[in-house]
């Protein structure tokens, strides 16, 4: 049996920007208030602390939802990822300070973000001959946040991290004023190595929604919004309950196949179907039809030696699918370099 689906494919134009957003993050060039200079090295001693174990606080329900993991420029990866939080917890309109900080687990360290100094005589002093600590990524922003998920990205090379994560609402100004809410964060990552010469993927991004763009974003604009590669922007899918009325998205990067004299590849993409039923052995339920990603297919101008990104993507409607369990198996086949990959979705079909 083989499904109806819709191909998640982008225009010329869209590869070229595609690249381009996952280079490397640009930090927000505003500059702080005093006040958020204060607020700011308050966080850092609250993440600080975190490092050394210290008891964390969690007053607004911070929680890592889910990162993905892209081929960045200059030998790094792109890592976008997602936390959620209890909206009620921030009063309307009401701004708080988010900050992350990538600790490499080996030790290995790079250029970290410069923070503000109080301008205070006495920490000129203090701090005088002392090496900034750095970490391989660091950045905070001042939001107003909505919706009880914000999105932000990072970085960096492959290997395994800490990511320390402070949300803090701003301090009382007022003598007795209660203390301000906080959360703080860690979660531990593996950062994959898309470098090597070997065929692999992206992160499969399994999408909420995807939506088309006018205008490639800014810098700062991404920075916001990092989820939004090339011409598209994808709202990424916080668990895998779907119901028969919606479609399953699927977005994937293939990294490093075989190209031929005109600097295209030559790899299919097969989409199978499994069904997972309780208490007996997953079976076969369906497919799509193969995905050609060569020279006939891909768009003349595509060149893969100028950088050009090879996707994959389908939207595949569930109205077929009885309620319960799936995995999704994705077979990427480099005719050219004989070799094979495979990456696995496991999603729930509701009937709701």
């Amino acid at each position: 049996m083989v499904v109806n689906r819709r191909g998640l494919t982008l225009a010329m134009a869209a590869v070229l920007m595609l690249s381009a957003a996952l280079g490397a993050q640009k930090k927000d060039d505003k500059k702080q208030s005093d006040a958020q200079k204060k607020e700011t090295l308050d966080i850092v001693k609250l993440a600080d602390g975190a490092a050394a174990g210290q008891p964390a606080t969690n007053d607004f329900g911070l929680a890592w939802a889910k990162e993905d993991y892209l081929k960045a420029t200059g030998n790094k990866e792109y890592v976008p990822f997602t936390l959620t939080f209890d909206q009620s917890k921030i009063p309307a309109g009401s701004q708080v300070a988010l900050y992350w900080r990538v600790v490499a687990k080996d030790g290995g360290t790079t250029a970290a973000l410069t923070l503000p100094a109080t301008g205070k005589k006495d920490d000129k002093d203090k701090d005088k001959g002392k090496a900034a600590p750095k970490y391989a990524y660091e950045d905070i922003n001042y939001i107003m946040p909505a919706n009880g998920r914000v999105s932000r990205a990072f970085t960096v090379g492959s290997g395994s991290y800490d990511v320390f994560v402070i949300m803090k609402e701003p301090s009382g100004t007022q003598k007795n004023a209660p203390p301000a809410k906080v959360s703080v964060l860690k979660q531990t990552i593996t950062v994959p190595e898309f470098w090597s010469p070997d065929l692999t993927t992206s992160s499969v991004i399994v999408a909420q929604k995807i939506e088309p763009l006018n205008a490639p974003l800014s810098p700062n604009e991404q920075l916001d919004r990092p989820y939004a590669l090339g011409m598209m922007e994808i709202i990424p899918a916080l668990d895998m309950k779907f119901s028969m009325k919606n479609e399953l998205s699927i977005f994937m990067l293939i990294y490093n196949p075989k190209i031929d004299p005109m600097n295209k590849p030559d790899v299919t993409v097969e989409y199978n179907f499994y069904q997972k039923p309780a208490g007996a052995a997953e079976k076969f339920f369906n497919k799509t039809s193969p995905q050609e990603l060569n020279g006939k297919t891909l768009p003349a101008a595509f060149d893969m030696s100028l950088g050009h990104q090879l996707q994959t993507g389908q939207a595949v409607p569930l109205a077929s699918f009885p309620a319960g369990d799936y995995r999704l198996e994705i077979k990427v086949t480099d005719k050219l370099g004989t070799k094979t990959v495979t990456r696995d979705v496991n999603f729930t079909v509701t009937a709701g």
